[in-house]
């Protein structure tokens, strides 16, 4: 039977189209070219992951396996912030605007603590992107860990702690209410043994005072069954130096309590700067 011209035609010349055809594959195989008939590459692999992901991945990996292994003291505050930053804003570069919030605001503590209103101002222009602020996701990730913060310190001070643990309840203290806008009372209710009965707010006020009245006080503290108080409060501007009011407020609440049974351990304030004891600095 014979072949067609479509079915391979003259033997010779079909062994000349092979051995061209080799040839054409062996120089795209010496030009790191495929051949015509070799199979693509697959860009689907771990490869072409790599290549597509953005060039702060990497970055991103690198900072939570320091926090990991050598935990959040290893960490700038930016950097803290930052990882917090990553589930609010999940394809950005996020650096930028940690920095900027701690240039703002001063540190980790403060900025986590910010109103929302004023974390809403910040806004950081970047190169070539879109501008990089504060959302509501972001808000609401800093409001977790200043609520996280707040319930770890107290759940320290619950444990019945003796008045020998004092700077448990300082740390308390300056976690509660030290980066408060507003100035704040509270009381922390004692039993016989120094154990906490209750923290209460007794007042919210300006940047400046707060309305405080020593009987509702210490009325309060009989209906509680506490046989001891600690009061603290807060000075936003930061400096935690008594006033005159301070301390005269303090005093009339001791006169009031000493009769009925109930002492006042100490009335602490705390600010951004720190704290001061009254009875520390012996005005009580």
């Amino acid at each position: 039977m014979r072949r067609s011209a479509g079915e391979g035609g003259d033997p010779a010349r079909r062994r000349r189209r092979l051995r061209e055809g080799a040839g054409s594959s062996l120089a795209a195989d010496d030009a790191g070219l495929p051949a015509a008939d070799a199979p693509l590459p697959d860009a689907s692999g771990p490869e072409a992951a790599r290549a597509e992901k953005p060039h702060y991945h990497g970055h991103r990996e690198r900072l939570r396996t320091r926090l990991l292994e050598a935990g959040g003291a290893a960490l700038a505050d930016y950097e803290l912030i930052e990882v917090i930053l990553f589930n609010a804003i999940p394809q950005r570069d996020v650096k930028p605007l940690a920095k900027a919030l701690v240039e703002k605001f001063g540190s980790f503590a403060e900025t986590i603590a910010a109103p929302p209103e004023r974390l809403l101002e910040v806004r950081v222009q970047v190169p070539d992107a879109p501008v990089l602020v504060v959302t509501d996701k972001t808000l609401a990730q800093f409001k977790i860990v200043e609520a996280a913060a707040q319930r770890f310190a107290k759940g320290a001070v619950r444990k019945r702690l003796p008045m020998g643990s004092w700077s448990e309840v300082v740390d308390y203290c300056r976690t509660s209410m030290a980066f408060e806008s507003r100035e704040i009372f509270r009381i922390l209710f004692l039993d016989k043994k120094n154990g906490l009965i209750a923290d209460e707010v007794q007042g919210e006020g300006t940047v400046d005072q707060t309305p405080v009245y020593p009987r509702e006080v210490i009325r309060r503290a009989l209906q509680l069954s506490a046989t001891a108080m600690i009061l603290v409060h807060n000075h936003p501007s930061g400096d935690p130096t008594p006033s005159s009011q301070d301390v005269k407020l303090t005093l009339d609440i001791i006169a009031i309590a000493k009769p009925l049974g109930v002492v006042v351990h100490d009335h602490i304030i705390v600010g951004r700067d720190g704290h001061a004891s009254l009875k520390g600095m012996r005005l009580i």
